[in-house]
């Protein structure tokens, strides 16, 4: 297969590893913005978008800064290729006439949320699609420190610490929203509180907390920047017995009793969901996140 990433940072070169290990045969090609730019590994770098047209590639990955997003999309649109696009899908809601054209000319989309492919959140999806137990509550929490995502870079010179470029831990760790809107659809109603008052000094969202209201229970999701020891758990509480589930642990307790479990690490989810979107691409099937799936959930994170 031939792919171009347009975007080699820290997340477009995980997509390139989980392209190796889940695309035997491929060719991969970066769409860089300077000839200056190094060489990574066997990628081809190419620089202008009269290369890009040349080349017939089986799908493009975004995985630019979130800001540049809804540039890219356009950009890729006249070329009618697959596109993989790496989380946020934007930095806001600015995208409706992009998706209108995507789902005129039946461009296939998926939007890069890799925590539908965790052992433990699937596993979660499968029960309650059977589960007759009433729910009462659903708390959802993900804390981690932001200087120890990306070692050796000033993490208040990346995306995430800058509010223009798109980051804030809101729109960052999209994934909770994201896992629980697959879990159980659209929430009746949202109320969203974002501060920026940690000792992190950056212009970006560090706090963020979400009440999803449901028929019968709310779900509170809480996101943070500055959590020293790291934190990412799903509690499901029922009307007799509450789950909790341990994402960095791919484990699932109930009354201290371990009701599942997995050694599989969120880093193996890059490859699993690369293989999942190249399956699509070949079988020219539609995702189970599109661009339009994604739109929903980023309205529930913005509502702007």
């Amino acid at each position: 297969m031939k792919i171009l990433i347009v975007g080699l940072g820290s997340i477009g070169k995980k997509h390139i590893q989980a392209i190796q290990a889940a695309i035997p045969n491929n060719e991969i090609f970066a769409l860089r913005s300077e000839k200056k730019a190094e060489k990574y590994l066997e990628v081809i770098n190419i620089y202008t978008f009269d290369e890009v047209k040349s080349i017939d590639f089986d799908f493009v990955i975004i995985a630019n800064p979130t800001s540049a997003h809804k540039k890219t999309i356009a950009q890729m649109i006249e070329y009618g290729f697959p596109m993989f696009i790496e989380k946020p899908v934007y930095s806001s809601l600015d995208l409706e006439e992009e998706i209108k054209t995507i789902k005129k000319n039946k461009i296939l989309t998926y939007v890069a949320c890799n925590l539908r492919f965790l052992d433990c959140i699937k596993f979660v999806k499968d029960k309650l699609s059977t589960q007759t137990k009433r729910l009462n509550e659903v708390n959802v929490y993900c804390g981690s420190y932001l200087p120890d995502w990306r070692p050796g870079t000033d993490f208040r010179e990346t995306y995430s610490a800058n509010d223009k470029l798109g980051g804030g831990v809101h729109i960052d760790l999209i994934h909770e929203l994201d896992y629980i809107y697959w879990l159980f659809d659209k929430p009746n109603d949202v109320k969203r509180t974002f501060k920026n008052q940690s000792s992190l000094l950056i212009s970006s969202f560090d706090y963020a907390n979400y009440i999803l209201d449901y028929n019968g229970f709310c779900v509170n999701i809480v996101l943070n920047y500055y959590r020293r020891d790291a934190k990412r758990s799903l509690e499901l509480i029922f009307a007799d017995e509450t789950w909790n589930i341990d994402l960095l642990k791919n484990k699932i307790t109930c009354n201290n009793k371990t009701i599942f479990s997995s050694k599989q690490q969120i880093a193996d989810t890059y490859q699993i969901q690369m293989d999942y979107f190249s399956n699509c691409v070949r079988e020219k099937a539609d995702t189970f996140n599109t661009i339009s799936n994604a739109y929903a959930v980023l309205k529930i994170c913005l509502d702007e």
